[in-house]
């Protein structure tokens, strides 16, 4: 059942609904894993790493709406259920109990380093089939990438 109908052609839509329903999955799973790391962090620089988690839950949160409505204008039905991300998502295994600010600040390093990968391989797949999805993508990495930038000096 469609109830929204896309601008895209098929051929197109398919592309671009994998490629938002992914970017959905990732983003999710990052807001997840930064929360479940800011509850546990650990160690001297704990407040700092602590709050920077945080800024990591919101831009993720903040981006998968976008992403989920972006979806949803286009006619696809987002899916942000817990055990579709849990099967879809590119981020590892994150760490159980207390987590120690090196170790705390590393994985986010490695979270947002395979969710970065994942998006610039769907910023490339939207070029041509949907140059505004792509758009939207393009923001989202960039601000990962900032994220990504800040963690890892963070363990210089």
């Amino acid at each position: 059942m469609y109830v929204v109908k896309s601008p895209l052609s098929d051929e197109n839509m398919w592309t671009v609904s994998e490629a938002l329903q992914g970017a959905l999955v990732d983003l999710v799973d990052l807001a997840l894993v930064a929360k479940q790391i800011h509850w546990n962090v650990v160690g001297q620089r704990f407040r700092s790493v602590h709050l920077q988690l945080d800024e990591v839950v919101s831009l993720a949160r903040a981006h998968s709406d976008t992403v989920a409505e972006r979806a949803a204008a286009l006619g696809v039905s987002p899916d942000g259920r817990a055990a579709t991300v849990a099967v879809g998502s590119g981020i590892g295994v994150t760490p159980e109990g207390w987590v120690d600010d090196t170790t705390a600040v590393g994985t986010l390093v490695e979270a947002l380093g395979a969710v970065i990968t994942r998006m610039r391989e769907r910023v490339a797949a939207t070029d041509e089939p949907d140059p505004v999805s792509q758009d939207i993508l393009i923001t989202i990495t960039a601000d990962l990438e900032k994220q990504h930038w800040m963690f890892q000096a963070e363990n210089g």
